[in-house]
């Protein structure tokens, strides 16, 4: 059994579909993560498509952007609804908002379990800026009160809140590692959610950190027989940064996520990963 699937963003990308999801599948990755538009010919092109190179699917919601909470529940249950008719492997859910109170966010956590449990169809929540899980602390609090919520671990969004390392979140991060079932790959520093390419030796602390995040989890999976999904989600402007005058990308986003995608591989497929694994401690190499 392989310990990870590996999953491409759709986000940022230009091409149309069915040459994108081409290239996804000669990179090697397992699938997609992605929205679903209402728009009836629309959905079935990218589900026909998805289904023609044998790729599977994550749905992805991220549009939370209502302020008003009544208003915000009945739009974050029928894009669920949206996604879940269509049978995704599972959703990742950008849930709620930073400024609403605990209640607010706890009637939409609350909401994603009564949707998963009439459709089957499993729902996990993204720690991300802005939603109700934008920090460490703050996540630690509900995971402690809604002990059934699963994690989608963007942990490159902590990192940039806490201007950090997140060296003084030990036991936050501890809690949202044993309940993280998908992770997003993606890069932080404490001045921003994403480094301008993890490639660069001047990020390898930065990297290795990280790495040292998501092999806690890979550890844990792997001691269960379950694969842990990764999206490689490195994304495009304005994450990317730009060069000013020109606002030319200073690298490539398809690149950086197709390196991040075969590093995890490499170092979670090989032998000599599995062999640091199975110690049950990070390898902290990379």
């Amino acid at each position: 059994m392989n310990s990870c699937q590996f999953f491409a963003p759709h986000w940022g990308n230009t091409l149309p579909f069915d040459p994108f999801c081409q290239n996804v599948k000669a990179a090697g990755y397992d699938g997609v993560e992605m929205a679903l538009p209402f728009e009836e010919a629309a959905r079935s092109l990218i589900l026909d498509t998805l289904a023609k190179y044998g790729l599977q699917w994550i749905g992805q919601y991220w549009q939370s952007l209502e302020a008003d909470p009544d208003e915000h529940a009945q739009n974050y249950e029928m894009y669920l609804r949206h996604l879940c008719a269509a049978r995704p492997l599972f959703i990742n859910c950008q849930t709620g908002k930073d400024f609403f109170t605990f209640e607010q966010n706890k009637r939409l956590f609350d909401l994603a379990d009564r949707i998963a449990a009439e459709t089957g169809v499993k729902i996990v929540h993204e720690t991300h800026r802005g939603k109700a899980f934008f920090a460490a602390h703050i996540t630690r609090e509900y995971l402690q009160q809604l002990p059934a919520v699963r994690l989608a671990l963007d942990i490159s969004h902590w990192c940039n809140v806490h201007e950090s390392l997140l060296e003084n979140q030990v036991e936050a991060v501890r809690l949202a590692l044993s309940r993280t079932d998908h992770l997003h790959s993606r890069v932080g520093h404490p001045e921003g959610p994403q480094v301008n390419d993890p490639r660069a030796p001047e990020w390898a602390e930065t990297l290795n950190a990280h790495l040292a995040w998501w092999d806690v989890v890979v550890a844990e999976h792997r001691q269960k027989g379950v694969p842990v999904t990764i999206t490689t989600e490195f994304g495009p402007a304005p994450y990317m940064p730009l060069l000013p005058h020109t606002q030319m990308p200073i690298a490539s986003q398809w690149e950086i996520n197709v390196y991040m995608m075969n590093l995890l591989k490499d170092r979670y497929q090989n032998a000599e990963a599995n062999s640091d694994l199975a110690t049950g401690g990070p390898s902290r190499r990379g």
